[in-house]
């Protein structure tokens, strides 16, 4: 191929391939550290295999899930804070998982931005990393698109894409097997996880402070931190209560909150009933509905309230279940019940 004098190049237009090659490089060892039965964990190939046999299961549905980390990436970008919107990310997507009963097995992630910041784009990968490894999940691909134009600068968004299965017979909800006097068990979040943020960052605003200023809610923590605290996934102590066939149904409480996410879960002709006394709302709640001025309706339907997980299981299994909540770490509490309307 003949050189043209004065020929464009991809550099010029805004597109480092170095820097993408930089960061490949960069999150390999991270991806390696993710490996389970059944996935390696190799990057660099068109795409990634899964040995469901060495995994363990005999008749398997795949089940797939995705979603995103929302407008709390502003506040990352915003306090350079990059390092645990990656758990953000991957919680997102293997609690909806885990709310069908499967196990995750791979994970996929697109990070797109304006320009690349290798180390910034490094910390986030290494939070996708981590939230694996809580998962129990592989990190076995993903796509980097930087894409000048389309984002400015320095910002940047995320897509996670998750895998699970499950055996054909264990697929939740079970709804034929729920019935009126089912218990509500409420799993606690670590705060408002990665929704609702576009009205988290109106109420911050409202209030004056900036993400460096002391947080009202947490002491000895920022604005910013507290409020970067990442999703909690469920996974590892919820599982094993679905394998044990005690789990009848499992709601994640994202986007819609309590108001919306439940009846997801619950066979036509029940309703959920919560028993709103049943837990303390969590400061950092409280201080978005002062602030705010937020209607109680208005949280329930836009935040998690402090329950990041509910599961709905037969009033005899009520105590075994929480035991093994509690044991495995989690904040757990019977919060309602079904009910026939």
């Amino acid at each position: 191929m003949s050189e043209r004098p004065n020929g464009l190049t991809y550099a010029q237009a805004g597109v480092d391939i170095d820097a993408g090659t930089a960061l490949v490089e960069a999150i390999k060892p991270l991806a390696k550290a993710t490996r389970r039965p059944g996935a390696d964990a190799a990057l660099g190939g068109f795409g990634a295999l899964f040995d469901l046999k060495a995994a363990g299961f005999v008749d398997p549905l795949l089940v797939s899930t995705t979603d995103g980390v929302g407008t709390k990436l502003k506040i990352a970008i915003e306090t350079g804070r990059h390092d645990t919107v990656g758990i953000d990310l991957v919680g997102m997507c293997v609690n909806d998982l885990l709310a069908q009963g499967a196990e995750p097995l791979m994970f996929l992630d697109y990070f797109a931005t304006g320009k690349l910041d290798v180390v910034a784009a490094t910390a986030v990968v290494k939070g996708i990393a981590e939230g694996c490894k809580q998962a129990g999940a592989a990190l076995v691909g993903g796509e980097t698109a930087e894409m000048p134009g389309m984002y400015a600068g320095g910002d940047y968004d995320l897509a996670g894409f998750s895998i699970g299965a499950v055996e054909r017979g264990a697929v939740l909800p079970r709804l034929d097997d729920q019935k009126a006097g089912d218990l509500l068990i409420g799993i606690g979040s670590d705060g408002p996880h990665s929704n609702g943020y576009s009205l988290v960052r109106r109420v911050v605003e409202r209030s004056g402070l900036g993400w460096n200023d002391a947080a009202p809610f947490a002491p000895g923590q920022t604005l910013g931190e507290a409020l970067m605290t990442p999703t909690r996934i469920y996974v590892k102590s919820v599982l094993p209560l679905i394998k044990a066939g005690l789990i009848k149904g499992g709601a994640h409480i994202t986007g819609g909150g309590l108001i919306e996410n439940p009846p997801r879960a619950i066979a036509e002709g029940l309703e959920p009933q919560f028993d709103w006394n049943a837990w303390p709302l969590p400061p950092v709640f409280a201080w978005m509905q002062e602030v705010g001025g937020l209607s109680d309706h208005e949280l329930r339907r836009t935040f998690n309230c402090g329950v990041g997980f509910m599961l709905i299981v037969a009033a005899e299994d009520a105590e075994p279940v929480l035991a093994a909540l509690l044991n495995a770490g989690e904040n757990a509490f019977v919060c309602g019940q079904l009910i026939q309307p």
